[in-house]
């Protein structure tokens, strides 16, 4: 048995004796571990997003435990095992890699994306859609469906005619704000915010993770300022947006120099 087995069967039995033994851990259910599960997802994208290595190997720990304790409930309650989990993704993987495991030929990872499409719809799903969780956050989703749409060739040839159509949604949005219909208003954002997401993926940048860094710039620079203001005595609460400006602006000089 190699190192990798060893330690996977120790945490099945820490799983299975913390089970059996821990107030808490008998108390859990599918529901309770829901909310925890996707915290514990949240976690490690923020430190993929850091590219904190440690982080990044604690946090796949963490969800590696709740696999293991999804698939320990599912066996007590005669629904699955963690054996029937892992021969399911083996099965699954093999079915949809007929480039490795049969003998499909593909050029590259277009193709790839595309046969897998094509083996899911044979496999019973209706949509090139399906598979595409309503809960995920709106960014996601929208990368997603577009992914799944490009498998189908619903797509523009190039980033200049998805540009265009980005500036489309901006004369779109200027005339629903100019009749003022705020359900129209609504409608032509949410179009223009779904094209910028689309134009993203053709200039080969992840839309949610870029959105994130400019959120973690914001929070950097905005803790910066209200540092700075807390030095010459000031709250911002007090300043004018003129004086919270010109603090905005030597923070972000500051940063660009650093």
């Amino acid at each position: 048995m190699n190192s990798t087995s060893v330690a996977f069967e120790r945490l099945v039995n820490i799983m299975d004796n913390l089970r059996e033994k821990c107030p808490w851990d008998k108390k859990q259910t599918i529901q309770t571990l829901r909310t925890l599960t996707i915290e514990e997802m949240y976690e490690l994208a923020d430190s993929i997003t850091n590219e904190d290595w440690d982080g990044i190997k604690e946090e796949l720990g963490d969800l590696l435990l709740h696999i293991v304790f999804y698939a320990r409930i599912g066996r007590e309650q005669s629904k699955f095992t963690l054996d029937e989990v892992i021969n399911k993704i083996c099965e699954k993987l093999i079915v949809r890699h007929p480039h490795i495991y049969g003998d499909v030929t593909v050029n590259d990872e277009e193709e790839v994306k595309r046969n897998w499409e094509k083996i899911k719809l044979k496999e019973g799903k209706k949509s090139v859609l399906e598979g595409v969780p309503v809960s995920l956050p709106a960014t996601v989703k929208a990368i997603r469906l577009q992914e799944k749409a490009a498998q189908v060739k619903f797509e523009w040839d190039n980033a200049s005619q998805v540009w265009d159509k980005v500036e489309e949604e901006i004369g779109e949005l200027k005339d629903a704000i100019a009749s003022n219909n705020k359900s129209k208003i609504e409608e032509e954002f949410g179009d223009l915010v779904f094209s910028l997401i689309n134009y993203a993926r053709f200039l080969h940048i992840d839309a949610e993770h870029s959105l994130e860094l400019t959120n973690k710039k914001f929070i950097k620079r905005f803790i910066q300022m209200e540092n700075m203001a807390s030095l010459q005595g000031k709250k911002l609460t007090d300043m004018s947006l003129h004086e919270m400006d010109v603090i905005w602006n030597s923070v972000k000089k500051q940063n660009q120099q650093d």
